[in-house]
């Protein structure tokens, strides 16, 4: 059953060392990570699955200790996503997993075993759902870090250059996050969602899947556009 989760962006951005001189812009970000991190220590949870967009289809699971690298962004910098378990795997971490992975590192996580699921942006809302049940049935208390940013179109100079449908996209998507609407979530235009370039859809609606039935209360921490990319930081206990 689904005990608590947390939502968080995963630019690379949020990772300091790749930010460089651009760091403290994100440093509110950063700590709305920590404290929805927080609150997922705090529903002790047995099971944590960090839940990430990927460039394949999916799902691809990661199991506790695949490592990650930021080496891509000129940056000799490696995570692990919990502890190293002496089970070598040659997967590595998609970048949403990897800067999951660093924001656990960084607040020493140590509440429960972690493993990774990643998630395509083309899978369907029903097979997101299904999977979000699946994973809150696996065990009795089951937290979800779920990674993935908004609408990369809120300014001319965002990934996705300007899109007026950008902003009204990021504040549904933030009042459902903050208030753990699930059936907002299950109705986002996953068309859309693609045009706006929001990674969060999928993981988003894996959320909502394994929400259903849960008495969970929702809390927006974070919403902004740095760099006109929409990142928002919610919590549901």
């Amino acid at each position: 059953m689904l005990v608590a989760a947390a939502v968080c962006p995963c630019p690379p951005l949020l990772v300091p060392d790749v930010a460089a001189g651009a760091a403290p812009e994100l440093d509110a970000a950063r700590a709305a990570c920590s404290d929805a991190l927080g609150v997922l220590a705090a529903a002790r949870p047995g099971r944590l699955v960090v839940v990430g967009p990927v460039e394949s289809a999916g799902p691809e699971t990661y199991p506790e200790g695949t490592r990650g690298s930021f080496r891509g962004f000129g940056v000799d910098l490696d995570v692990r996503l919990g502890p190293d378990e002496g089970m070598p795997t040659e997967q590595r971490l998609p970048y949403s997993l990897a800067v999951a992975a660093w924001l656990l590192e960084r607040t020493g996580w140590s509440d429960a075993p972690v493993e990774g699921l990643g998630v395509g942006d083309r899978l369907a809302p029903e097979r997101c759902a299904r999977i979000g049940r699946d994973l809150a049935a696996a065990a009795e208390r089951v937290a979800l870090l779920v990674m993935g940013d908004a609408s990369a179109c809120r300014t001319l100079k965002a990934p996705g250059y300007l899109d007026e449908r950008a902003a009204p996209f990021d504040a549904e998507v933030a009042r459902a996050l903050g208030t753990a609407d699930v059936a907002a979530l299950m109705t986002l235009d996953t068309g859309l969602a693609h045009d706006l370039k929001a990674s969060g859809r999928a993981p988003w609606q894996v959320l909502a899947g394994a929400a259903e039935g849960v008495d969970v209360g929702g809390s927006l921490l974070y919403e902004d556009a740095p760099c006109g990319v929409g990142y928002i930081v919610a919590t549901w206990a």
